[in-house]
């Protein structure tokens, strides 16, 4: 078992730098992951984990041992000093482990949709924090598949991640562009509906007991005028108070939970 105490360490600083730059995790196709939740969530859900940093002090070996047996995993271990450890996680609550996994593709195509899915949709969302939040509601909401369009982060954003509480890896995600997305939602018979406030219905009027698709768009300007191209049916949040709406997040979340009520009942 391998051990590495010192921060000048090659693969040390290559960790340093995949943790941290969005480029280099894409290029690669693999991403760093912190904390044991997080972890355990990859590797529950077929993450390819190749390496599991363990800082003793914090995370027992058998731990470790025993992922090995229950997921039938392939990762190598290896231990790393207080001083490592520090340098590469970001929280004091990460319990000891990192690792290093496999990206995976998030093609459209790979999603696997029922006769009747409900499909959250998020256009060009900007904060790993809101992604995060709306990982977490399609999680939640028993939401069937997460779709980013035209998206400025990187899904494998530690701060997604960590937002997400690991349902990053839980969850059924696509990333893809307004045309793909297009045929896909024809072929499919899928309904969209777009939060917006142009020419839009209150959202409880709408029946998503149907083939659903909900979409939300960027938190400072919304979905933008090529989406909205798409075939849709507007709908909006009312608001009682003196701001105009909610956060991305929030939005996404009061929709997703009225078509759960609507489809529960």
């Amino acid at each position: 078992m391998q051990e590495i105490i010192s921060i000048k360490n090659a693969k040390v600083k290559y960790w340093f730098q995949l943790y941290h730059k969005s480029g280099l995790r894409k290029k690669q196709n693999e991403f760093v992951i912190e904390g044991i939740k997080e972890v355990e969530m990859a590797l529950k859900n077929d993450y390819d984990i190749h390496t599991l940093l363990i800082y003793t002090d914090l995370f027992e070996i058998e731990k470790a041992e025993n992922w090995l047996k229950k997921y039938s995993a392939n990762f190598e271990i290896i231990l790393i000093s207080k001083e490592v450890f520090e340098k590469l996680a970001y929280r004091k609550t990460t319990g000891g482990v990192m690792a290093i996994s496999k990206s995976k593709k998030h093609l459209l195509s790979e999603l696997n949709i029922n006769d009747n899915p409900l499909i959250l949709i998020a256009e060009q969302i900007e904060k790993p924090g809101n992604l995060g939040a709306m990982l977490r509601t399609t999680d939640g909401a028993g939401v069937d598949a997460f779709i980013m369009v035209n998206s400025k982060i990187d899904l494998y954003n530690p701060n997604v991640i960590r937002s997400s509480l690991g349902t990053v890896f839980s969850n059924q995600i696509a990333v893809t562009g307004i045309d793909e997305l297009e045929v896909f939602l024809q072929e499919n018979n899928i309904n969209l509906y777009q939060a917006t406030l142009q020419n839009s219905n209150p959202y409880y009027v709408e029946n998503f007991k149907l083939p659903t698709a909900i979409s939300v768009g960027a938190e400072d300007k919304g979905l933008t005028d090529n989406f909205r191209k798409l075939p849709h049916k507007a709908i909006y949040i009312p608001m009682k108070g003196q701001a105009d709406s909610l956060n991305v997040s929030v939005s996404a979340a009061v929709l997703c939970y009225e078509a759960l009520k609507q489809r529960s009942l």
